[in-house]
């Protein structure tokens, strides 16, 4: 076999030019209009062909292009504008600075299974990915010390063609990481650097190199397998974003959460936080904890004390099907080696991933072990946290549900990245260059889309519209192509779609919650609906299912059906291969956005956040964001937010609702005309849905929220548990391994009130409890009432708690204590209290320890 010596070829960029290759290797072009323009000057057709990516057109541009644009004195100038605005941008003082100030920066390493940053970079499935880019993004514009880290998949997600009878077909497409904006990290003698995992059977080191993505101020490392020192079967472990066989996805999740851990050490950089993006990269944890045990002596517990207090997870699932489970088989066969060394049995190492620890049968749960070695968790919505403590409340059976220490940070979108170039323009003549940080800055009381006149805004959105029209005519056009349709077929493509009709968009991904098909539950009503002569509505579908989705798939061809009825052909087109393209044509185009996940089912949903971002209409179910976004004028909601045991009396019910809407609603709303022939009405919902979700649902103000109720805190609690060879994190566990040993001694002994069943409103209660704490120290617990309104079953359904106060002065035998507190009684009702005694300790991420409550 002949040996092959790869080499690279790289474009010559004359020296007046030669910035381009800074700017096109940092993707804050992704965001900046003005950069984007700088490349499409060059060649605009091959920045098409080239699918928006700069790298690859800059090797494919002839040289007489480059030489010709490097004497052209306004393509001089412009690039000089760019170069600068990039300059100024990565130099200023931000939002972080400001809230740091002189404290010391901790920094953050961000861990995501996928990463949905641009359309040239294809390294994402759906909103997982593109809410981590847009994290990246926003941690970027607000300064904040922070590091992405996933894997290189060489081949990305599948892609999507139907065939004939509409049934969904996968592809892979393959991305050469030297051709995108990609830089190889390399060591001290310029060879690639590497960091490995060992995996068993045989015992072997797996390989990764490490590649570099810049997005503004912030960098993302890619771990790549695929390189000569390995074996052809380790070679595949980044060859694709959710491929292969369980195991397949457990190495990849071992090679993300511990690989990635090693990855960015042999860079330099040694995290003070890591958050866990879903429950894919958990292993992390463990490997944080072996580094302690093993380079400090550290027992396993007290190194998990050092390690908590560091470690953020977000949890993106509310169905426990979706989290990721694996067999006890797969933990023996790769972390069988590790017990010993982390001074543990497998029982204990297994009950890291279990709900319940003495449950030989349960899974080993990526999510549980992200739970249990986190300080701070968070579901994505309020909704999505309500949904997470119950699901997870198991891990603190004695925790009343709502007081279950799972938070809520709710998702958002990088606005820039996905207002379209028109409506920007606008903002900047009439709300200021700086509109978009105004808009982060401020609340719903945004002033901004007041100051937009109400026929440029719609002028705006109209040729948005016919944007997406002609934009889906010609990927219908290569839809029916490549499926062999005659001239005659692909000429009616031109007939599809209105650009003055009332458009309505549905795209995601095709999981059978999302009930893409809700809307043909009543197809004649539905056919009444679109081909109103003088109202007719257009309806544009996109969206993947996963390969192995069979239900999924038969959603997509049960549209694809109706699209080619003649009652529907003109009105409903099914795009294919769903990516940040389509979804930006959509999102800038279409006048309502649809939304119809069986609640609460949807965590949150982005989509629709980028759509409102354009002034498009949600219409949607109460549920994930929406429950928080709905004002009442800024879209609409089908129902009342009511949960249904029927799933499909709820179809019929909500389809129905849907149905009235649309008809009575949305339709005479969007064709109400004055004499301008504008829209007020619409348009005035248009501004209200700007104003209200541009600065509540932007990622700009949920990194604000992370680094503040997260980042901030988990590093200075990491800072103080690391610290003179993690002395505070020995410190803790020695203390609580004394109370686990005397906190059976803890009585509740009696409470008194001298209350007799009833108290006025605007009264106190006043509670006394007598507890006995044995060789307990009272600064070590903490007394608390826990109150609130009683439900039908006489249990206190979402109480408050109060600290109870020691009274130093009682005199009671050694060992007892007496507790006091006041109740204040602002409303009336039946209400009830119960005392509890939970650990206090400073150093403590929650006050939650399971075998640590005592409830009288």
């Amino acid at each position: 076999m002949r040996v092959v010596r790869p080499f690279t070829v790289v474009p010559y960029l004359p020296e007046s030019i030669r910035s381009l290759r800074d700017i096109a290797y940092n993707l804050w072009w992704t965001w900046n209009q003005d950069a984007r323009e700088l490349f499409v000057r060059i060649d605009p057709d091959l920045w098409t062909s080239c699918g928006h990516n700069p790298v690859a057109m800059l090797g494919r541009v002839s040289q007489e292009r480059l030489l010709e644009v490097s004497r052209d004195d306004g393509f001089l100038a412009h690039l000089e504008r760019v170069r600068d605005t990039l300059e100024a941008y990565l130099s200023a003082k931000t939002w972080y600075d400001q809230l740091i100030g002189d404290a010391p920066r901790h920094t953050i390493a961000y861990f995501s299974a996928e990463f949905g940053l641009h359309e040239c970079l294809p390294i994402y499935s759906g909103g997982l990915g593109l809410l981590a880019g847009d994290h990246l993004k926003s941690a970027s514009g607000l300064g904040l010390p922070l590091v992405g880290v996933g894997l290189a998949y060489y081949n990305g997600y599948c892609r999507q063609y139907l065939n004939a009878d509409g049934w969904q077909q996968e592809f892979l497409h393959g991305n050469d990481f030297y051709s995108l904006p990609s830089t190889l990290e390399r060591d001290a003698q310029g060879q690639p650097l590497l960091v490995s995992i060992q995996v068993p059977k045989p015992d072997r080191d797996v390989w990764f190199q490490i590649w570099r993505v810049r997005v503004g101020r912030v960098s993302l490392f890619l771990l790549d397998s695929k390189i000569d020192c390995n074996r052809p079967e380790d070679r595949s472990i980044s060859d694709q974003l959710y491929g292969g066989d369980y195991e397949h996805r457990f190495v990849q999740e071992l090679a993300l959460g511990v690989g990635g851990l090693r990855a960015l050490k042999a860079l330099g950089i040694q995290p003070d936080v890591c958050h866990m993006n879903e429950g894919h990269s958990a292993f992390l944890a463990v490997e944080r904890i072996r580094e302690l045990v093993e380079q400090l002596g550290l027992s396993f517990e007290q190194a998990r004390e050092a390690v908590i207090p560091g470690n953020v997870f977000t949890t993106h699932t509310p169905v426990p099907a979706g989290i990721d489970r694996f067999g006890a088989d797969l933990i023996d066969k790769y972390f069988g080696s590790w017990f010993k060394k982390l001074g543990l049995d497998r029982k204990a190492f297994l009950a890291l991933g279990r709900q319940n620890p003495h449950d030989e049968q349960e899974p080993f749960s990526m999510a549980i072990l992200a739970l249990k070695t986190a300080g701070y968790s968070n579901g994505v919505s309020k909704l999505h946290g309500e949904v997470s403590r119950r699901m997870f409340r198991g891990i603190w059976p004695e925790v009343p549900e709502h007081e279950t220490p799972i938070d809520h940070v709710t998702n958002g979108c990088h606005v820039r990245s996905y207002v379209s170039d028109p409506l920007n323009e606008l903002f900047i003549r009439y709300a200021g260059m700086r509109w978009t940080y105004e808009a982060a800055e401020a609340d719903a009381n945004w002033r901004g889309p007041d100051l937009l006149p109400d026929a440029e805004l719609w002028r705006v959105h109209e040729r948005c519209r016919a944007n997406l029209v002609t934009w889906g005519r010609q990927r219908v056009k290569k839809q029916l192509k490549r499926r062999g349709a005659s001239p005659r077929e692909v000429e009616g493509a031109d007939e599809i779609l209105d650009p003055e009709a009332l458009t309505i968009g549905f795209a995601r991904r095709f999981a059978t919650y999302k009930r893409a098909t809700l809307l043909f539950q009543d197809p004649e009503r539905l056919s009444s609906l679109l081909n109103q002569k003088d109202r007719p509505v257009q309806i544009l579908y996109a969206g993947k299912a996963h390969p192995k989705d069979e239900a999924g798939k038969a959603f997509i061809q049960q549209i694809v059906k109706y699209a080619r009825d003649e009652r529907f052909r003109k009105h409903i087109v099914f795009l294919e291969d769903y990516d940040i393209t389509t979804a930006r044509y959509l999102v800038q185009g279409v006048d309502v956005w649809l939304n119809t996940p069986r609640r609460p089912h949807e965590a949150s949903g982005t989509s629709g956040m980028k759509a409102a971002a354009n002034g498009v209409l949600n219409c949607s179910i109460l549920d994930g964001w929406w429950c928080e976004g709905y004002d009442g004028i800024n879209g609409w909601a089908i129902g009342s937010g009511e949960d249904y045991e029927d799933a499909q009396y709820q179809d019929n019910v909500e389809s129905r609702a849907l149905y009235d809407l649309l008809e009575k609603h949305v339709v005479p709303l969007f064709y109400q005309r004055g004499r301008d022939e504008l829209p007020r009405e619409w348009i005035k919902r248009m501004k209200r849905a700007l104003q209200t979700c541009i600065p509540m649902f932007s990622t700009h103000r949920m990194l604000r929220d992370y680094a503040q109720k997260a980042y901030v805190p988990a590093g200075r609690r990491a800072a103080v548990m690391n610290q003179d060879g993690c002395a505070a994190a020995r410190e803790l566990w020695d203390w609580k391994m004394g109370l686990f040993q005397k906190w059976a001694q803890i009585r509740i002994e009696r409470i008194d009130t001298p209350a007799d069943g009833e108290i006025q409103v605007g009264r106190n209660l006043e509670v006394t409890a007598k507890v006995h704490l044995g060789p307990i120290r009272p600064e070590s617990v903490d007394v608390q009432v826990f109150s609130g309104l009683l439900d039908e079953q006489g249990r206190i359904s979402a109480g408050t708690a109060l600290g109870m106060a020691r009274d130093a002065h009682a005199a009671l035998p050694e060992g007892f204590h007496l507790f006091r507190v006041q109740i204040p009684c602002g409303a009336s009702g039946r209400f009830g209290f119960a005392v509890r005694v939970l650990p206090r300790h400073s150093n403590l991420s929650t006050t939650f320890v399971p075998g640590l409550i005592t409830w009288a």
